[in-house]
């Protein structure tokens, strides 16, 4: 499609009913906001221009597009309503001459794909706009279409009659707009309807009167057209959410035993013939080879790294960590901010005690360490290849431990060898 693209991102909402001070597009949904999932999705379509449409929370929201290029961001200031919203998110793209793809921050479950069958359906027409048909339409705004089904406008629920609310097809209140159509279609809103605001859903109506051409695009996942007014919505997107992520995996080789109890968050990358046990939870940024081992109730966070064959065990909790080829920590550990090697033993109740109060410090771990039961190393530390803690040893900071050594007590010392284990003399 030779036709640049504009996406408006309506984001201005207060979301009263979240209860939650925290921006509501901002409300976490498997290691991605609301509004940075909706970003990710449009942003695949490669738009000419993004313009993102904030005023309640808008220093918080801002902040954190921060690392994000290419956006527009305005403030609506008083919101008067989603056609006011695209008033002046359109004032930011004067000239602009193309599609104009509206959409919302508080809707992440809509697919990239079903953005682009949006667009791609609006061919020649002025508008193309989203409809569903939803188990429950409660609260929606309905497609009023005529005896040959073409679409004679759209009415806001508080607005329709008793016939009118026993249609069942929904508004999604997605469009893709002729840049040039649109203008006059919001120059000519009007807020005399029960909230007195402007109706974006009139410009579809302003479209028709003008002797326009409006089409639709059913979604084939009624799941789609969520929306996130509440926190129990939100529990819904992140079932629906989560399913998906799951689904990839699967489908990639990855042996997830129980995906009704395991977590995964987008951005996490695994590798073929990996399982992954019940009550699981792995969040964003981490990377896991082929053919290891993770669960049952393991945590791996941000940034950590298991190489392939590497074993991650009950009740192990991994951070801002590299875990070697078939290296193993089977029980009851933490591991954070550490760099272990190939084949390194990580014994049960295990800690590297990275934080010192102030600042955090690394733990490196040479290929084949044997690390005893309930040894505790204090960051910095380095133990040496092939080097062995004794069960209960608590390894102090800067205190390196040699290639070979052996390493036992509280705080833990070199164990000598003895005359025999040295050999005969020279």
């Amino acid at each position: 499609m030779n036709r640049p693209l504009a996406v408006l991102v309506l984001a201005a909402g207060l979301g009263k009913r979240t209860k939650v001070s925290l921006p509501k597009v901002m409300l976490p949904l498997c290691g991605r906001t609301l509004l940075g999932t909706v970003l990710d999705e449009v942003a695949a379509l490669a738009p000419a221009r993004t313009v993102v449409v904030l005023h309640h929370g808008r220093e918080k929201v801002e902040a954190s597009l921060a690392a994000r290029g290419g956006l527009t961001i305005v403030d609506q200031g008083a919101p008067r309503g989603t056609g006011h919203a695209v008033q002046v998110a359109m004032a930011a793209l004067e000239g602009f001459v193309g599609d104009v793809l509206v959409c919302y921050g508080d809707m992440p479950l809509l697919r990239s794909e079903t953005y682009a069958a949006l667009r791609a359906a609006r061919g020649d027409a002025a508008a193309a706009l989203l409809t569903a048909l939803p188990d429950d339409p409660t609260g929606l705004g309905r497609i009023l279409r005529d005896e040959s089904g073409a679409v004679l406008g759209i009415r806001e629920e508080r607005d329709c009659s008793d016939d009118e609310r026993a249609i069942e097809e929904i508004n999604v209140g997605v469009y893709c707009y002729d840049a040039a159509a649109l203008r006059p279609a919001l120059a000519n809103l009007s807020a005399q309807n029960a909230q007195g605001e402007l109706y974006l859903t009139d410009t579809i109506g302003n479209l028709l009167a003008a002797g326009h051409a409006v089409e639709t695009v059913e979604l084939d996942d009624a799941d789609e057209a969520l929306g996130v007014n509440s926190l129990q919505q939100l529990a819904l997107a992140r079932a629906v959410m989560q399913d998906r992520i799951l689904e990839r995996h699967l489908a990639n080789g990855v042996m997830i035993e129980d995906p009704a109890t395991t977590w995964i968050d987008h951005d996490v990358v695994i590798g073929r013939d990996t399982r992954v046990l019940p009550c699981s939870v792995i969040r964003k940024g981490v990377v896991i080879g082929a053919g290891c081992e993770v669960g049952p109730f393991a945590h791996l966070r941000e940034n950590a790294v298991l190489e392939d064959g590497a074993e991650i065990g009950n009740f192990v909790e991994v951070k801002k960590s590299r875990v070697g080829r078939r290296s193993k920590a089977k029980h009851l550990a933490y591991l954070g901010d550490a760099e272990l090697g190939e084949g390194v033993n990580i014994g049960a109740g295990t800690i590297t005690a990275n934080y010192d109060g102030k600042h955090k410090h690394r733990t490196v771990v040479g290929d084949g360490a044997f690390v005893g039961s309930g040894t505790v190393l204090v960051a910095p530390l380095q133990v040496g290849k092939g080097a062995t803690t004794g069960a209960g040893a608590v390894v102090r900071r800067n205190s390196p431990v040699g290639e070979g050594e052996t390493w036992v007590g509280v705080p833990a010392r070199r164990l000598e060898k003895s005359a025999h284990e040295r050999g005969p003399k020279a």
